[in-house]
């Protein structure tokens, strides 16, 4: 499907100022309604249920409050610091340039959503950061998998965003704190409004206007707010995306690293790292020398294709609950701090992956990899090999 249009991404853009306004038109009534008129006026003064009328007020302003914080750090992220991959040099120039046009031109060139080919060159830019690695998602061939809109190779469980034209990091990690807190809010506002409206009716009252429009509301955005938080943890317990979920019988291909040099096998084919460079090739396509490479920096990694539907980055219920949620009582409660799968300087990979690593590595039979516990490797997950220092 082909990246929308100019007018399509204005429209995203203005979709999401709005809803700020939105969201605060809907508290501002149910405050009105929940705290000025029922609690306030009704239970307060003219039933003079003090205590009943407190405690849904204490309760719903700690819920806005935790509502509201969690949704504007989701928002300050969604913004500023939407987790988007960043440019490599050439496209970076090549935005810089398209920036400079007129606006008609600029539409015109996104327009033609301009695409490239993967990166041949041996020495492709981001490659090491992939390599590096223990494991990373690849294509059939080895190489890392490639955005040819921006024109570098994608992290892994990053998706190209058509609303945003960037490729962007795995985000849903946002989610369940606002929706949560919503929903305790939205459920105070129905405990109160129907609790008066059981009053009313027991005294025959006329039935308040203002009560069925809290309930109706407060139905409508507490089915959706409910609905949302459990979709988001059941992403967060299973540890997967909404990408994923619209690709459930998708397919992974994982370079596993393995002992360096080791042969292909009739399983899986094998790709060395830093790539081969062509015979006789001694300048770069900018006409520089090429740098010379260091032989300890050498990795072999095996091609596995996982099954469909299995999920490398599960980890069990319990561990995929605190990689997104965080590791304590305050974390899980409080967004506070960035999830803890936001981290990806682990030397094993971008997200920590789950069993099924070690599966795959004994149903391909893969060779043991003799510095799995680290008494072989440098510090910096390096692979070592003997040299003689005579050699120097």
């Amino acid at each position: 499907m082909p990246p929308p249009g100019p007018n399509n991404r204005t429209a995203t853009k203005w979709t999401i100022r709005l809803i700020p306004f939105f969201l605060a038109g809907a508290f501002g009534f149910s405050i009105y309604v929940t705290v000025a008129h029922l609690c306030i006026d009704y239970l307060y003064r003219q039933k003079r249920q003090r205590a009943t009328a407190v405690a849904p007020i204490v309760l719903y302003f700690i819920f806005f409050v935790l509502t509201f914080a969690s949704y504007l750090r989701t928002f300050l992220a969604a913004s500023r610091n939407p987790a988007l991959v960043p440019f490599n040099d050439r496209r970076r120039a090549a935005e810089e340039h398209r920036k400079t046009l007129p606006k008609r031109a600029r539409e015109d060139v996104e327009a033609q959503h301009e695409w490239l080919p993967a990166d041949q060159d041996p020495d492709s830019p981001g490659l090491e950061a992939f390599y590096t690695k223990d494991v990373f998602v690849c294509e059939p061939d080895g190489r890392p998998r490639w955005c040819t809109l921006c024109w570098h190779w994608k992290p892994d469980r990053a998706h190209h965003s058509t609303d945003l034209g960037r490729c962007v990091r795995k985000m849903d990690h946002l989610c369940p704190w606002f929706t949560f807190y919503c929903s305790l809010a939205i459920a105070v506002c129905i405990g109160t409004a129907g609790y008066c409206l059981a009053l009313q009716q027991r005294e025959g009252m006329s039935v308040d206007g203002r009560i069925v429009a809290m309930l109706a509301l407060g139905g409508l955005f507490g089915f959706f707010t409910i609905g949302m938080t459990m979709t988001s943890l059941k992403y967060v317990f299973d540890n997967i995306t909404n990408i994923d979920v619209l690709r459930k019988s998708q397919e992974f291909f994982l370079a596993v690293r393995v002992p360096l040099d080791s042969p292909p096998t009739q399983q899986y084919h094998t790709i060395t790292y830093p790539l081969a460079r062509p015979a006789g090739l001694t300048r770069g396509p900018n006409g520089q020398p090429l740098a010379p490479r260091d032989d300890l920096a050498r990795r072999t990694f095996a091609v596995l294709r996982t099954d469909k539907g299995e999920n490398p980055w599960d980890l069990g219920a319990w561990r995929n609950f605190k990689t997104v949620m965080g590791n304590n009582a305050l974390e899980w409660l409080l967004p506070i701090r960035h999830s803890p799968c936001c981290n990806h300087d682990s030397p094993k990979g971008d997200y920590e992956f789950g069993p099924l690593i070690p599966e795959l590595k004994r149903r391909y039979q893969l060779p043991e990899l003799k510095d799995d516990d680290g008494s072989a490797t440098s510090g910096n997950g390096i692979e070592m090999r003997e040299r003689s220092h005579a050699r120097r």
